[in-house]
């Protein structure tokens, strides 16, 4: 049977509810092949990062030659990646590869608060892998790094998506939970807005949403979906996720990615 795949290159999250635990889950409940390339291995649970350890550049590489000259991926999500030279083996080894379907999540804080993302890197990201990226989906205080601007309203909203997609030339997918609204999402791509109407979820375990929401694009992507579709049937996986009101650690606890996991080995 050939089945659709997808890669995620991100950090290890231990504790399970972000970064490469999270996204594995997510593309495998949306019905792809998962694979993971890791740019770190990070000490965290629910309340927070304790410690970061980087894979090395050559090593990074290796991992991407390993997947893409083996098994091809139909779709590739990018989340976590600390510092300017993994950032620059990632797109230099995309471009080699000619990957397809790239998503871009621009993390630089985690949900508990802690820096993921060296300052020099952002510079990097922004002049290496955002280009080729077909989305990134950044969260309003990414997006107001990426933009240069302040955001506090739906208008800054607009015009900060669109001065991200003309400058690095991709759809952009401004996620608006932080301060200015509640799940309201907004696509830019290709000159054109959407909005995205999500369900408000009474649910204080956010950790991971947006390495899911990334991972859960990326997997309808690369199952052929066109853009504005593979982000709508994204945020209604993960508002169904946050409403199984899993309660797990002492911080801000995991979603429940397998809410609709069922079969004879689930039980």
């Amino acid at each position: 049977m050939k089945k659709k795949t997808a890669l995620t290159i991100a950090g290890s999250d231990c504790s399970g509810g972000a970064g490469i635990q999270a996204d594995l889950k997510t593309m495998t409940m949306n019905g792809v092949y998962a694979m993971s390339v890791i740019t770190a291995l990070t000490a965290q649970n629910t309340t927070g990062v304790r410690a970061i350890q980087e894979s090395t550049p050559e090593f990074l590489r290796e991992q991407l030659d390993a997947v893409f000259e083996d098994i091809y991926p139909d779709a590739v999500k990018i989340g976590m990646v600390a510092s300017s030279e993994l950032i620059r083996v990632i797109a230099d080894r995309l471009r080699f590869h000619k990957a397809k379907n790239v998503v871009v999540d621009p993390v630089m804080v985690s949900t508990s608060g802690s820096s993921l993302m060296k300052t020099d890197a952002v510079q990097t990201l922004e002049e290496e892998l955002l280009p080729l990226a077909l989305l990134a989906t950044p969260n309003i205080p990414e997006a107001e790094v990426l933009s240069g601007q302040s955001i506090a309203s739906k208008e800054d909203m607009l015009s900060a998506a669109k001065r991200i997609g003309d400058a690095q030339g991709c759809a952009v997918l401004l996620k608006g939970g932080h301060s200015v609204n509640d799940a309201v999402d907004l696509l830019y791509a290709d000159g054109e807005t959407q909005w995205f109407e999500g369900k408000r979820i009474d649910n204080p375990n956010t950790h991971g949403t947006g390495c899911t929401l990334s991972s859960a694009i990326a997997a309808n992507l690369a199952k052929g979906y066109e853009l504005k579709d593979a982000v709508r049937k994204a945020k209604d996986y993960i508002s169904a996720a946050l409403a199984e009101m899993l309660d797990l650690g002492q911080g801000r606890g995991p979603m429940d990615h397998a809410f609709d996991l069922s079969g004879r080995f689930a039980n």
